[in-house]
């Protein structure tokens, strides 16, 4: 449990130092460099990463049950996991669904966090689930009040929520059908015992 709450912390926080201290951030990438910076936070993100994945498959060999979800409610996960990837890759992708959302990969966060509480009631998942939406919340609502960053987007173009929907459509039926069983040893559509 430990290993899981130290790589939300690292992870999670490295996400947040532009929502704590975004010109203390502006002047370290002055100092050291973009490049420098960016490394540097790949690299220690990557750490926090393994150490969740780490962390989250030993709270999956011990775990410890909060509450049952019932039956019903996987229907409402896979409703709410609908636009998570399309939403993604609209970050990416200006166009409407861009500018309507305004941060559509929060919102996709957002989405996939509430839809993994409603399907998990062990403690590992409520603590990783619960971490992202918090942090994603906590995140939506620093950007009233802090300087917007650029970030590298493809090209406008008049198809790209075509794109963002039918791809992240597609993402999504994949990891329905496979990846998600592939990458976490679980499916999706596994019908739940009892």
């Amino acid at each position: 449990m430990l290993t899981l709450i130290a790589g939300l912390i690292l992870f999670l926080g490295l996400h947040s130092v532009s929502i704590v201290a975004p010109y203390w951030r502006n002047r370290m990438v002055l100092f050291a460099g973009e490049g420098t910076w960016k490394g540097g936070l790949g690299l220690l993100n990557l750490l926090g990463f393994g150490l969740i994945v780490l962390g989250f498959a030993h709270t999956r060999q011990a775990p410890v049950v909060l509450y049952v979800p019932p039956g019903w409610l996987r229907h409402v996960t896979f409703l709410l996991m609908l636009p998570v990837f399309p939403l993604l890759l609209a970050a990416y992708l200006p166009g409407r669904i861009q500018s309507k959302m305004k941060h559509p990969m929060l919102a996709a966060v957002k989405f996939w966090a509430t839809a993994h509480l409603l399907a998990n009631g062990m403690l590992g998942d409520v603590l990783l689930f619960g971490s992202f939406l918090l942090w994603a919340i906590i995140d939506r609502i620093s950007l009233r009040s802090r300087p917007v960053q650029s970030v590298r987007r493809a090209s406008p173009s008049r198809y790209n929520d075509l794109i963002a929907i039918v791809v992240g459509l597609g993402l999504y039926a994949l990891f329905l059908v496979k990846l998600h069983l592939l990458l976490f040893g679980v499916s999706p559509l596994a019908l739940p015992p009892g």
